[in-house]
């Protein structure tokens, strides 16, 4: 089965509102809802001893550092952050990464190959410049950097000049990810990020300059204030800024949850039907402008390397989202950081309280995580493929995990049926293969292998799909 090597067409807004479901966004499987408690420190360490512990185990890792504030509170996010203007926070944060690291290389040495580094949050460059190159020597210090690593960092514009760039770029930064959402300044004021155009254009014109190797753009639809006016001056904005990247997602509302989004008015935020056709106008603007539907959030221009590894079948998945390099085991420092190693996923302590509390008393600040069953690496297996080659062989994954698929998957076969005759499917004796159209509502047809997913409650703990 041959991946569609052409540009998908925009599905139409009566198929976007159909599958405009509720639904897990797989940068894991099991996903992180489904972690333990009684997976603790004592068993991550159990596993990074047997997997990297010992003299010659050298294998190359990724590793994500979590930087947890921010200096204003955007009422729209979602992720783990602590809101303060006082800088020295940071400082005693990376005396504790350091006691964290130093529990890894206890176990692993120094020399484990590194080959991804992203520093994520929060805004990492709410770190001073002195602290990010404090941060990258102890990174340096005591991991060893391939030939040619991916080296990203998020980068909130409020809080970088055109001299920051230059010493992120001097520090080895790579790849920069600029959190925009958006360019209306009605909707920067309804969720209280505001930055101007002309910032940013500023900011990534520099970098390019500077010889960052590929930049990208983070944009938000669904947000309060946000028309189908106000999104096409937005994109058409992105456009003539060109960045290698751009991911366009979705604004869930989720108050309940997220404190932030309380203050954001219901009333102001557009309806399912205008949702809908935000994202369907996105879609048709963004891939008429040239840029390659990678998959979910993610669009590329045609030469960037995940263009490339789209086309030719090698995307992976990661907690990151897609990811041009090999799967492989994910060290995660810092507060609330998620990490994979072996067969396990292990989640570090959510408050800065409690991840300070058991690095003081010498422990590993993993809080809950899960060892993987072989039915649960068997369904990743599947779920992996359908969201980063489009395509499910079924002999192959018979002969590596001595299953008869279309047994084994029985149930799940058949409820790929409405699917396939959707058109998001194309299913025969050998596989199944996601259609072009498919692509869009591909975290849908990865739901139907999620054994977690077998009734309507669990799934209202996720975000809708679009």
């Amino acid at each position: 089965m041959a991946l569609p090597l052409t540009q998908p067409a925009t599905p139409s807004p009566e198929l976007l509102r159909r599958f405009d479901i509720a639904g897990p966004r797989y940068t894991s499987y099991p996903t992180a809802d489904r972690f333990v408690e009684a997976f603790d420190g004592a068993d991550y360490g159990g596993v990074l001893t047997q997997t990297l512990g010992g003299p010659g185990r050298l294998a190359t890792l990724s590793l994500y550092v979590h930087i947890p504030f921010c200096e204003s509170l955007c009422y729209n996010c979602a992720c783990n952050k602590i809101i303060t203007k006082h800088h020295s926070r940071g400082t005693l944060y990376l005396e504790y990464l350091a006691k964290e690291l130093a529990l890894h290389t206890a176990i692993m040495g120094t020399r484990q190959p590194l080959g991804q580094l992203h520093l994520g949050g929060g805004s990492p460059t709410f770190l001073r410049d002195e602290e990010l190159a404090q941060l990258m020597a102890l990174l340096r210090t005591n991991f060893s950097l391939t030939a040619k690593p991916e080296i990203a960092i998020e980068v909130d514009p409020r809080t970088v000049t055109v001299s920051r760039l230059q010493t992120l770029a001097d520090l080895g930064f790579n790849r920069l990810s600029f959190g925009v959402q958006d360019f209306d300044p009605d909707v920067q004021e309804a969720v209280h990020r505001v930055q101007s155009t002309q910032q940013v254009f500023d900011l990534v014109h520099a970098a390019r300059e500077r010889g960052l190797e590929s930049i990208n753009v983070d944009l938000i639809y669904g947000l309060p204030k946000q028309t189908l006016a106000s999104m096409e001056r937005t994109l058409q904005q992105v456009i003539e800024l060109r960045p290698d990247r751009i991911a366009l997602y979705a604004y869930a509302h989720l108050p309940q949850r997220f404190k932030p989004q309380r203050r954001i008015h219901a009333e102001d935020l557009p309806d399912g039907s205008t949702k809908v056709a935000l994202l369907a106008h996105a879609l048709e603007v963004l891939m008429g402008a040239g840029y390659v539907y990678v998959g979910m959030d993610h669009f590329a221009l045609p030469g960037d390397a995940l263009a490339v590894a789209k086309r030719q079948g090698r995307l992976h998945r990661n907690f990151q989202g897609y990811s041009t390099r090999p799967d492989c085991d994910l060290i995660a420092l810092g507060v609330s950081s998620i990490g994979r190693i072996g067969n396990t996923y292990s989640q570090n302590a959510k408050t800065l309280e409690d991840y300070y509390a058991l690095l003081d008393q010498g422990r590993f600040p993993v809080v809950r995580g899960l060892a993987l069953s072989r039915d649960a690496l068997l369904r990743r297996t599947v779920i992996m493929a359908l969201m980063c080659q489009g395509t499910v062989e079924f002999e192959v994954v018979s002969s590596a995990w001595m299953v008869d698929f279309a047994d084994y998957f029985a149930a799940e076969l058949r409820a790929l049926q409405p699917l396939a005759h959707a058109g998001l499917v194309a299913l025969d004796t050998k596989g199944i293969q996601v259609s072009d159209t498919g692509w869009f509502f591909v975290r849908a047809i990865a739901m139907v292998f999620d054994s977690y997913l077998q009734d309507d409650l669990s799934r209202e703990r996720f975000s809708r799909i679009l």
